[in-house]
Parts: C-alpha cells; sequence; structure tokens
C-alpha cells in the first residue's frame, strides 16, 4: 500500500509546506558513533507529523472535505492536522488524552482545531474519535497507520539520504509506528545497506513486545513523560513494515530520556521532547552496534511543556551526578553545620539549599536532621564528598 512513487508524490505535494529540516553534526555528544541530528523539532508545528497529516489531507476528495475530519493525538499529530485543515478550509476536530500537555492543546487550538479532552491515554482519546467518527460521517485522520500518512513521514528518509548520501545508521523514535515505516521503508528501497533502528520508552514498549511476539498486542497501560510515543496498540498495517524493513527496537529508560535532553540542550542547544529525544538516548546508551558508523538521530519533535522541562532538567543532572541531595544525621550542637560545609567546599561542590530540622520522631531529642542540595561535577565528586562526611564522623542516611 505504500509505495516509493507516493513517497516522491509527498516530497512534491510538501515541497512548499514542511520545511527540508537541517542535519546537523553532533559531536558534542561524544558519542561512539559519528553522530547527526534530523531536526524535525524546528519544523512548521515543532514535529514531523505535518508531514503525513498534510499530504493524507490533501489527498481527500471534494466530497471528504466537505464532510470534515477527525483525528485523535497526544498533540504533535494534532497540530499538524489542524494546520493541514485550517490551510485547506477544512473544518478539524481533534480528540486529545487529559493528560496531553497544555502546550500542545493551545497550539492546536491556535492552528484552528476543535479540540475534545478524552479521559485517559493516546488509545481511549482513539477510540471516542473513531465513535464521533461513525456519528458525523467526517474522514478519520489516522496518526500512524495509514498509507499517506506513512508516505507522508517518509519523505524524511528521501532528505536524509540526499543530506548524507553515505549515512550507515538512521535511529527513529516509535510510537505506533509511523514515522519508522515511512523512513525505513523509502531508505531500505534506495539504500538497502542503511540500518534503521527504532527506539521506544521501556514503559510504553508495545512494539517491541509485539514484535518479540510476532503479533500486534496491546498493552494494559503505558506510562512515560514521552507522551508522543506512549501507545497501547501499534498499527496493524506499520507492524507489518517494522518486521520487514527494521533491524531493530531497542527500549530506553525515563532516566536516560532526560539525560538526553539535558544533553542535547547543553551540547547542541537542541530543544526536544520526550519522544524526540529517545533516538539519542539509544545511541549514547550503547544498545544500538552503532561504533564508528555515520548515525542520524531524527529528533522527531521538540513540542516539550516548560512546566515539565525544568522537572526534566532535574531529573537528567541527577542521572549525570550533577545534583544530589544528602541527608545528614548530626548532634545538634554548635559547630556541626561548619564542619559540614568546610567539607563540602574543600571538595569544590556548590551548596544550593539547606533543611535543618528536628521534628522526626525517630530521632534522638539531641540529634537533627541536615539536608544538603548540592551541585557536583560528576559522581566521583559525590563520592569523594561522602568519603570525607563519613571520615569526619558525619552519619549520611541517604
Amino acid at each position: 500500500m505504500v509505495t516509493l512513487d507516493k513517497i516522491y508524490h509527498a516530497a512534491y505535494v510538501l515541497k512548499n509546506v514542511a520545511r527540508r529540516t537541517d542535519l546537523i553534526e553532533a559531536a558534542a555528544l561524544k558519542s561512539a558513533a559519528h553522530l547527526y541530528l534530523k531536526t524535525e523539532n524546528l519544523q512548521l508545528t515543532g514535529s514531523f507529523k505535518l508531514r503525513g497529516a498534510y499530504y493524507k489531507i490533501s489527498q481527500l476528495t471534494e466530497e471528504q472535505r466537505q464532510a470534515g475530519i477527525i483525528a485523535c493525538s497526544a498533540g504533535n499529530h494534532a497540530q499538524g492536522v489542524a494546520l493541514a485543515a485550517s490551510r485547506m478550509g477544512i473544518r478539524s476536530v481533534v480528540c486529545m488524552p487529559d493528560g496531553a500537555p497544555i502546550s500542545k492543546v493551545e497550539a492546536t487550538k491556535a492552528f484552528g482545531a476543535e479540540v475534545r479532552l478524552v479521559q485517559g491515554a493516546y488509545d481511549d482519546a482513539y477510540a471516542f474519535a473513531c465513535e464521533l467518527q461513525k456519528q458525523t460521517g467526517a474522514t478519520f485522520i489516522h496518526p500512524f497507520n495509514d498509507p499517506e500518512v506513512i508516505a507522508g513521514q517518509g519523505t524524511i528518509g528521501l532528505e536524509i539520504l540526499d543530506q548524507l548520501p553515505d549515512v550507515e545508521a538512521i535511529v527513529v523514535p516509535v510510537g505506533g509506528g509511523g514515522l519508522i515505516s515511512g523512513v525505513a521503508f523509502a531508505v531500505k528501497s534506495l539504500n538497502p545497506a542503511v540500518k534503521v533502528y527504532g527506539v521506544q520508552a521501556e514503559n510504553a514498549a508495545s512494539m517491541v513486545q509485539s514484535l518479540r511476539q510476532g503479533e500486534a498486542l496491546t498493552l494494559d497501560s503505558v506510562n512515560t513523560f514521552a507522551d508522543g510515543i506512549a501507545v497501547k496498540h501499534p498499527g496493524d498495517i506499520t507492524f507489518g513494515m517494522c518486521r520487514q524493513y527494521v533491524d531493530e527496537v531497542v527500549t530506553v529508560s525515563e532516566d536516560e530520556i532526560a539525560s538526553a535532553i539535558l544533553r542535547l540542550m547543553e551540547k547542541q542547544k537542541v530543544v526536544a521532547e520526550g519522544a524526540g529525544a529517545v533516538s539519542v538516548a539509544a545511541a549514547l546508551s550503547g544498545r544500538l552496534p552503532l561504533e564508528g558508523k555515520k548515525t542520524v538521530c531524527l529528533v522527531s519533535g521538540g513540542n516539550i511543556d516548560v512546566n515539565i522541562l525544568s522537572r526534566v532538567i532535574t531529573r537528567g543532572l541527577m542521572t549525570q551526578g550533577r545534583n544530589v541531595t544528602l541527608q545528614i544525621a548530626l548532634e545538634d550542637k554548635p559547630g556541626q553545620l561548619v564542619g559540614v560545609s568546610r567539607i563540602v567546599s574543600e571538595c569544590g561542590a556548590n551548596v544550593v539549599s539547606v533543611i535543618h530540622g528536628h521534628s522526626d520522631t525517630s530521632m534522638a531529642v539531641t540529634s537533627c536532621f541536615l539536608t544538603l542540595g548540592l551541585e557536583t561535577r560528576d559522581f566521583e565528586q559525590i563520592g569523594e564528598i561522602r568519603r570525607r562526611l563519613t571520615e569526619a564522623g558525619f552519619h549520611i542516611v541517604n
């Protein structure tokens, strides 16, 4: 159902709509691979989803356009559908899970769609959208399990091959599988030697488990801040294409995703959402055979909620040993805080918070807990601080 001609046609249709996003070298990330970033986070709606949504809607008949369109999305497909529909003068209704980031909900409204919030995850919004479609007769624009949508996403594969002809591996985020299906099909059709790897959050690994079992499975639940790939059930079309064209799909942890977002910001000045950063997280984790290979990590989106971003940065700092909280049991007498502060200072760390508490009933009456928030260089420095404090007679609780 997906053909190379269709992907080339999608590229023609999208020529004056979707940006040809930059492919930038990412040597500062210091990976064993020779990394490049395909910056779809800089796409017009902040995500690759515009490509598939616009191409699908552009192929509708006049009768279908008059009936309007319905879509479901955690946020990025929603914005692509809303923008495409608005440009073509088509009424659009988008069903989104009620936990979708506020920034994505508001952006979807701003692009011209009517938003319906549905309690639960993406798959719950999908079920609601299907019922609404039956009631209204509008055309349903699936976010991934559709040949035209897949073809639109496949234009990224064409761009990568044109921008880096000697690419050896491409790492792609996977939710329902539309992006990797299009990219893998385009790339393998033109250069079968290129490896295509997929990445999922370990708490939303529907495609990974489906590939292991040999059939498209439905997870009981998904739990990841990478909302763009929080999908319980992969598409039937995309599952089949992944089996045929994708070399391997791996998972990454929430901490690895947070660390990748932080490293992209610090080292490459690139803002990625959780789903967009999983490709980099996998490349840096060592789980894929990328050593020495020219590897493109597809940064699929940058629509991260600023409220989540601050928490992600803190989590990323902690996973890199650059932020730590120590709780120390002290005798409540003069000079204790000075002794702790001196050791921390001599080790070169920076104190950013201090909590001195007496109220814990598990403590002796003459004792207290000192909780310190520290900025540190790495885990080695944290270890040195712990060792020096212990040698000085201080008891570190955690």
